[in-house]
């Protein structure tokens, strides 16, 4: 009797998650926002809205306890997994083990050379720690021209900020600068309770479309400088933020004249076509 119970309490979850929590004695860490995928359901999801091809190579950032990883790598051509926390590297050999056309790369995605990644990705897909996921999208929309379709698990609000149109609450520089290249929808609401630990917020599954080139360092600054005092006239923010030098709100309230838009408006009022075509306007 005492030899069956011992055999039943060495039984794994059958949920790789779980498993690997289990088998590798994996502590969620509060401060690299870990919260891991414990419902498979969501990988069909998301592996749909990927629309993955033996031609793609995949960026995944965040690569967790592998449940994501395993699940993408045979769907595809070649995969790089890039995770922070080494202590998780067993539970990623794991996953990728029975997959040769992988590559885990240790390290920090937001210092991490993406541009030197080879096979050079051409879709991203990952379940994001919230504290990076708005800068390391950014940061993979302005360093890897080549990539066409995003596929995100981040925070609703982050979600929603990413997709949210001109005079919507939500809507600031990280609208403007993903719109500006992508066009964005969320497109499915996540509950907190297909993670582990559950974390206080809900999540989102978001997509970007590549439309065209990632936006010039010009055009980040202005829509930055813009927002950075958003209670305020456009004009007004930017001489606030230092941009453009000391005649700036004259210059810009004449560039919004010229584009025929109020001399008081906000850059929450501005779409990313319009940000556009006021760089032009103050360049001239």
């Amino acid at each position: 009797m005492i030899a069956i119970v011992a055999e039943r309490e060495e039984e794994l979850p059958l949920q790789p998650s779980l498993r690997r929590i289990r088998q590798f004695d994996v502590r969620p860490k509060h401060d690299l926002g870990q919260n891991f995928l414990i419902d498979s359901n969501i990988l069909g999801v998301i592996d749909r809205l990927a629309e993955l091809g033996p031609d793609d190579v995949v960026l995944e950032i965040g690569g967790g306890l592998g449940v994501l990883s395993e699940h993408l790598a045979p769907l595809c051509g070649h995969l790089h997994v890039i995770e922070l926390d080494r202590a998780l590297v067993p539970a990623l050999e794991d996953a990728l083990a029975a997959n040769p056309n992988t590559t885990l790369h240790i390290g920090d995605a937001m210092v991490l050379d993406l541009v030197e990644l080879d096979p050079p990705p051409t879709k991203v897909v990952a379940n994001l720690p919230y504290g990076i996921a708005a800068t390391v999208i950014l940061r993979s929309v302005e360093l890897l021209p080549q990539v066409t379709r995003w596929v995100a698990m981040v925070q609703r609000e982050v979600g929603e900020r990413f997709a949210a149109s001109a005079g919507e609450k939500a809507y600031g520089a990280p609208s403007v600068i993903a719109q500006l290249s992508c066009e964005v929808r969320v497109a499915r609401a996540i509950s907190r309770n297909v993670f582990h630990p559950v974390p206080k917020v809900d999540s989102v599954l978001i997509t970007l479309d590549r439309t065209g080139p990632p936006p010039a360092d010009d055009l980040r600054k202005l829509v930055r400088a813009a927002f950075a005092h958003r209670r305020k006239a456009l004009s007004r923010s930017l001489a606030t933020a230092g941009y453009g030098g000391s005649e700036i709100r004259e210059r810009a309230r004449a560039a919004l004249a010229q584009l025929g838009l109020p001399l008081d408006l906000r850059a929450e009022r501005l779409t990313p076509d319009q940000f556009r075509a006021l760089l032009e306007e103050l360049e001239r």
